[in-house]
C-alpha cells in the first residue's frame, strides 16, 4: 500500500489477529491490491493475517450442464496448470453439485473439514449461505463467491453488475424497434439464482410500464437447446415479437428464430461464437455482453491474495465487455473456426486471466 493514511495504517494493525472489513471513502481502492484487477464496487476492504501458501483450492460449482460452465471450469483448470500460477497452487479440486442447495451447501462443509485454504463457488440460491460463511470464517477458509453471488457483505465477491448487464441490452433493443410496440420475449436463466434474478429486474427497468408493449417471459437454464426449444414454443403461442431479450443461449435463440422464419428484430444476446457468427452472417441488429467464464480465475486470484494478506476490495465488479452487430469482425470478436459453443470475448486481461483456447479446450469439466 501507499504511504500517507496513517487511520487505514491503524485499522490493519488492529486487525491482524483474523478477518476484518474496512469501510471508508472510495480512494482508499487505490490502496488495495492490485486494483486494475480488483476493481471496488462498494469501499469496504477485507484483509486477513497472511498464511503461507502453496494452496489448497476448491471450486464448489452447482450447476454444470451448459456451455458456460464447462468453459468456466476448463479455464480454471488451464489456468492453474500455467506454469506462472502452480507455485502458489498445491491442489485445486472441483466439485460440481447440480442444482440442489443442500448439496452445494453439503460439499462447501466437506471441503471446509478437509482442510481446504480458500473455496471459490457459484451460489445455487444467494440467501441459503449464512451458517456456511460463518462455518467458513472460523475455520480461517476464505470463501469467494462469483458469478451467482451471495447476498453478504462478508466475503470477498467477484461478480460483473447484473442488473445494468442487461439494462444495457435492453435499452439497445428498445433504441433499435423501428416501432414501439408489441410483444418482448425475455428469456431467463436458471431459476433461484441471483443472476437471473438481478438481469431481470434490469430488463423490466426498461420495459415495465412502457404502453403498447406486453412482455412474455419463458425459462431458458442459460442452455442452447433448451433456450432453442423454448423459443419454439413461444413463437408458436405468441406469434412474432418486435424484440427479444436473452440472458444467455443465444445460439440456441437464433436457430429458434430462423427455424420459424421470424422477420429479423433487435435481439440483446450474449457471447457464444456461434450466435456471434450468425449475427454476423445473416445481418441481425444485436447487442453481444459477454458474463466471462474466466471470472472463476479472477475469483482464485482474490481468495490467493487474500489468504496472502493482502487487502481486497470486498465487491469485485470487474467491467462488461461488449460487442454490436456492426462492429463484427471474424478473428477479433468471434472466430469461425472456434467452436459455436465457445464463449468469446472471455479472457480478462487486465487480470491475468488469459488462458490460449487450445490449453483450454484440453481440459475436461469433470469433478476430480
Amino acid at each position: 500500500m501507499r504511504q500517507g493514511k496513517p487511520v487505514l495504517r491503524t485499522l490493519l494493525a488492529a486487525g491482524v489477529a483474523g478477518g476484518l472489513m474496512l469501510a471508508g471513502s472510495a480512494a482508499w481502492a487505490a490502496d488495495t491490491y492490485k486494483p486494475e484487477c480488483f476493481k471496488p464496487g462498494n469501499t469496504k476492504v477485507i484483509q486477513q493475517k497472511a498464511k503461507t501458501g502453496p494452496y489448497k483450492i476448491a471450486l464448489a460449482n452447482g450447476f454444470a450442464g451448459n456451455s458456460w460452465r464447462i468453459q468456466m471450469i476448463q479455464g480454471l483448470k488451464a489456468w492453474a496448470a500455467l506454469p506462472e500460477n502452480k507455485a502458489n497452487i498445491k491442489e485445486l479440486k472441483i466439485i460440481s453439485t447440480g442444482t440442489d442447495v443442500a448439496a452445494q451447501i453439503g460439499a462447501i462443509d466437506n471441503l471446509i473439514a478437509a482442510g481446504y485454504d480458500a473455496i471459490i463457488t457459484i451460489a445455487v440460491n444467494p440467501t441459503a449461505f449464512g451458517p456456511v460463511v460463518k462455518q467458513a470464517k472460523k475455520a480461517g477458509v476464505v470463501l469467494v463467491p462469483f458469478d451467482n453471488v451471495l447476498d453478504t457483505d462478508q466475503v470477498i465477491t467477484v461478480t460483473e453488475p447484473q442488473v445494468e448487464l442487461e439494462q444495457v441490452k435492453a435499452q439497445f433493443v428498445w433504441d433499435n424497434m423501428p416501432e414501439k410496440k408489441g410483444k418482448i420475449l425475455e428469456i431467463r436463466g436458471l431459476p433461484g439464482n441471483s443472476v437471473d434474478r438481478d438481469r431481470s429486474i434490469g430488463m423490466h427497468k426498461v420495459f415495465d410500464g412502457k404502453p403498447g408493449i406486453e412482455v412474455i417471459t419463458v425459462v431458458g437454464n442459460w442452455d442452447d437447446g433448451t433456450v432453442q426449444k423454448v423459443v419454439s414454443d413461444a413463437i408458436a403461442t405468441h406469434g412474432q415479437f418486435a424484440g427479444i431479450v436473452t440472458q444467455h443461449g443465444a445460439t440456441g435463440l437464433i436457430n429458434a428464430l430462423n427455424d420459424a422464419k421470424h422477420p429479423k428484430v433487435p435481439l440483446g444476446t450474449s457471447g457464444e461464437n456461434g450466435s456471434l457468427k450468425m449475427i454476423h452472417d445473416q445481418g441481425w441488429t444485436a447487442i453481444a455482453r459477454v458474463q466471462s467464464p474466466m471470472l472463476a480465475v479472477v475469483a482464485a486470484q482474490a481468495a490467493i491474495a487474500e489468504l496472502q494478506g493482502q487487502a481486497i476490495p470486498q465487491l469485485i465488479e470487474l467491467p462488461v465487455p461488449t460487442v454490436y452487430s456492426k462492429d463484427l469482425k471474424d478473428g477479433v470478436n468471434y472466430s469461425s473456426s472456434a467452436p459455436d459453443n465457445f464463449q468469446a470475448g472471455a479472457d480478462i486481461p487486465s487480470c491475468g486471466a488469459v488462458v490460449p483456447i487450445d490449453a483450454l479446450l484440453k481440459q475436461t469439466p469433470d469433478n476430480n
